[in-house]
């Protein structure tokens, strides 16, 4: 893929929400709420302080991220179903 988000963006792949309930009731599509787990896929650059310089993003490539239920703006790049979002909409890296 080539795609590189600007500034402070990030784009994420959603993750896969689970088939079945603790109890073993399989859930229908149409009754799935969308994951709000991601794995990050590309990074921007970054911002700039008030300094001038350029501060990096706590994010990168490869880690597995909370983000709100509506954060993002969903886009459809090489074929996959991605989201384009601030590093701010992130509320947390899973370790």
């Amino acid at each position: 893929m080539k795609f590189r988000p600007l500034h402070d963006r990030v784009l994420v792949k959603r993750l896969e929400s689970e088939e079945k309930t603790a109890g073993g009731i399989i859930i229908p599509d149409t009754a799935k709420e969308k994951p709000m787990q991601g794995e990050v896929v590309a990074v921007g650059s970054g911002t700039r302080g008030e300094d001038g310089k350029l501060v990096a993003l706590d994010v990168k490539a490869g880690d597995r991220i909370l983000f709100g239920k509506w954060s993002g703006t969903e886009v459809k790049i090489d074929g996959d179903d991605l989201l384009i979002m601030k590093e701010s909409d992130i509320l947390g890296v899973l370790a």
